[in-house]
């Protein structure tokens, strides 16, 4: 049975403190949740959130990490780091790091070996713009990423990747993916991972969907029989949003 997440992206958001208030917030409404529940914080918050979730089902995860094992890397922080933090996952291949700070298949694919080599377990990102999008190019855009980045990988290490497709014309746009139009695409990359890993595998792995998915149509969508959570953006910067989602699930 794979395992059924909410996932939050906080994103260039929170201060510190106000990290810190919306953990405890979250941390004190979640008990016994029906599904996993992770968020995703800046990196000067995880140690600080970590700690503060210890022993709560929440786990905490870095929205980043660097290509580099360690060294002359001013600014970068290490797979290991994040690791010695408490987090348990990080986020990878986001369409903003992709876009904003040219991440290509080869970066993205250091960064996963790095990830899974410290063990954290990556939230792979995956997903075409509008442009691709609409000249019908979506299947053969998300394919190049799975190939580029991830299925060099092992069967073994495999079962520690959960992905996320996000259509990156729905992201802070307002705009979602119709529930049609996300379980088509889910159906798909999980005929790719049967494809090299096969079905046991496919079957196993959680695929989240993100782009706009917030407390109003998270159900819809998790109805799907192949979305099995969501990768939250603004929703999840609002305790009271964000627990509702987790609700839906």
């Amino acid at each position: 049975m794979r395992t059924k997440m909410v996932a939050g992206n906080w994103k260039m958001n929170k201060t510190l403190q106000e990290g810190v208030a919306l953990a405890t917030e979250l941390k004190e409404a979640v008990k016994n949740p029906s599904c996993a529940v992770v968020i995703g914080t800046p990196f000067i918050h995880l140690a600080s959130v970590a700690e503060l979730l210890k022993g709560s089902p929440i786990k905490v995860a870095a929205e980043n990490c660097a290509d580099k094992e360690k060294g002359a890397y001013t600014g970068e922080v290490s797979a290991a780091m994040v690791k010695s933090t408490g987090a348990e996952y990080v986020i990878l291949g986001h369409s903003e790091r992709r876009a904003y700070y040219h991440e290509d298949y080869a970066i993205l694919r250091e960064k996963v070996l790095l990830a899974l080599e410290n063990g954290l377990k990556p939230i792979f990102c995956i997903g075409e713009v509008k442009e691709e999008r609409e000249a019908g190019k979506q299947n053969e855009v998300v394919k190049a990423q799975l190939e580029g980045s991830v299925f060099n990988l092992s069967a073994e290490e495999w079962k520690n990747i959960t992905l996320a497709y996000e259509p990156v014309w729905a992201i802070g746009t307002g705009l979602t993916a119709t529930p049609e139009q996300a379980q088509e695409m889910h159906a798909y990359l999980r005929s790719l991972v049967a494809e090299k890993y096969g079905k046991e595998a496919a079957d196993n792995t959680t695929i989240l969907y993100g782009g706009s998915c917030n407390e109003k149509n998270a159900a819809e969508l998790f109805a799907n029989p192949d979305v099995d959570g969501g990768l939250i953006g603004g929703a999840a910067l609002v305790a009271e949003k964000f627990l509702a989602i987790i609700a839906a699930r």
